[in-house]
């Protein structure tokens, strides 16, 4: 009966035209005692076929039997036929069972009924809270269109490249050519585009006065500010959430200087390292060289010198160097009493355990070991053989940090992936073995930062906020005469 009931209250909800609706009602029948009645249109059959069936027959013919049993245990029947109002008969041993069965049975039966009653009432309330929700939803205005903005020549196209006037979209799509003349048909298979529209980026730079004299931006001062995060491109699958892009700062050839590369890291065989020949292509998703790497990556700690790419293998402290013009592995060298795979990653998790990075001063690992319970260990890698040349352990935990980068030697770190407006929090100097607390305004525009790596192609910070490329420009102090 409740599943009965519950299909008719659906198919209701359904239609909700008013000559469906359902009805209660609430009656004497002919022996005078009180019914409930339920009626609910089909919303298929114009007639029925058959009227109860099995169980309803069934169920009708043990009411009835039940019904009998009961009136003749309650005394009607057990008076004497002679009309002698005496003591009455004394119901049998079976009959007295049968009577607590049947007592049993109406009990149950009396909750059930109660049960859908309070099933059929909240019902009732859901219907009206629905109805209330449509008409409040048919009497919101529709909301208007904004039109569509001309790009101007420092706006982003996100959406598809435009093919040349008279010719096929997507013959344009499939034949661009890439850097080594041949007709490419790549596509970000990554990334999925919506339809021919523009949107207008704007990035509010807030401007950090200095005093003249103080900010030498191709130098190797320390970091005083950090500006807006600037997008460049978002991915709209799930692949995208985290990752890692990034541009080497003395690309080998065949590859350019404004060559840029991505890594997506959702999933656990993650090889694929896609190339795009510049910001533009990048920002479109047009990649002009996709190579599959021999080992699967882990996390979001990798980055590209010299020719090649150095990543952390995955479920090892095994460091390896990809050769990107001879398309295999270099070198490789596990990261000695590096916890890996969990063991010490930042505050967001990931297993980023292992964080690469390159600046002014070369190849860079930030990890921990179990000796250093915790802290950050900075290593500075010979880029050819991936050997270990010198060691810095800091007193900053790993674990109470975001994310972290080198410029000229000196390690900054995050304090939060995800609120809106953070800081720099800590700032560590190699060349001095010292540290020290900062104070450096940055902001986590997207809410999730996986990815903060610097770029010393751009002198930028780069970045993968909960699937969007962003880069922040950075303004640095005069360095200091020792």
């Amino acid at each position: 009966m409740f599943f009965f009931f519950l299909l008719c209250m659906c198919g209701l909800l359904l239609r909700g035209n008013a000559q469906d609706r359902a009805s209660l009602w609430r009656g004497n029948d002919r022996t005078g005692r009180c019914q409930y009645t339920f009626t609910v249109p089909s919303p298929m059959e114009a007639t029925c076929p058959q009227v109860g069936g099995p169980e309803m027959e069934g169920l009708k013919t043990r009411l009835s039997v039940l019904e009998a049993l009961m009136s003749q245990l309650s005394g009607k029947d057990l008076q004497p036929r002679g009309g002698h109002q005496g003591v009455s008969a004394r119901p049998q041993p079976e009959l007295q069972e049968a009577l607590n069965r049947a007592v049993g049975e109406r009990n149950l039966l009396q909750g059930e009924k109660e049960r859908l009653e309070r099933e059929l009432e909240t019902l009732k309330l859901r219907m009206d809270e629905m109805r209330r929700e449509t008409e409040r939803l048919r009497s919101r205005p529709c909301l208007t269109q904004n039109p569509v903005v001309a790009p101007s020549s420092t706006q982003q196209d996100w959406g598809r490249a435009r093919p040349a006037a008279g010719s096929n979209q997507m013959t344009h799509l499939m034949t661009r050519p890439n850097r080594h003349g041949d007709s490419s048909n790549l596509r970000d298979s990554a990334w999925q585009y919506g339809a021919l529209s523009f949107q207008e980026l704007k990035a509010e730079v807030t401007e950090v006065p200095a005093p003249d004299g103080t900010v030498d931006n191709t130098g190797c001062g320390e970091v005083i500010s950090v500006g807006e995060p600037v997008t460049h491109r978002k991915a709209d699958n799930i692949a995208g959430k985290y990752g890692v892009w990034m541009q080497d700062p003395e690309a080998v050839s065949p590859y350019g200087p404004n060559m840029l590369w991505r890594i997506d890291t959702i999933g656990t065989e993650i090889r694929q390292l896609y190339g795009y020949d510049d910001m533009e292509q990048l920002s479109k998703g047009f990649p002009s060289k996709v190579l599959l790497l021999p080992d699967p990556l882990e996390s979001t700690g990798a980055t590209m010198y010299r020719g090649s790419l150095y990543y952390q293998r995955r479920l090892s402290r095994t460091l390896i160097r990809y050769d990107l013009a001879a398309e295999h592995v270099a070198a490789r060298r596990e990261l000695p009493h590096a916890g890996f795979h969990g063991q010490f990653p930042y505050s967001w998790g990931g297993y980023t355990d292992i964080d690469l990075s390159v600046d002014e001063k070369g190849l860079w690992a930030i990890y921990s070991t179990s000796k250093a319970q915790g802290a950050i260990v900075i290593s500075k890698l010979d880029p050819h053989s991936l050997e270990v040349k010198r060691s810095w352990e800091t007193s900053i935990r790993k674990a109470s940090v975001a994310n972290s980068f080198m410029i000229c030697g000196k390690l900054y770190t995050v304090a939060s992936y995800a609120a809106r407006d953070t800081t720099i929090n800590h700032v560590y100097d190699t060349g001095t073995s010292q540290g020290k607390a900062v104070s450096i305004p940055f902001k986590n525009k997207y809410g999730y930062n996986s990815m903060i790596d610097y770029s010393l192609a751009q002198r930028k910070l780069f970045a993968w906020d909960n699937f969007h490329l962003v880069s922040y420009d950075l303004r640095l102090g005069r360095q200091q005469a020792n």
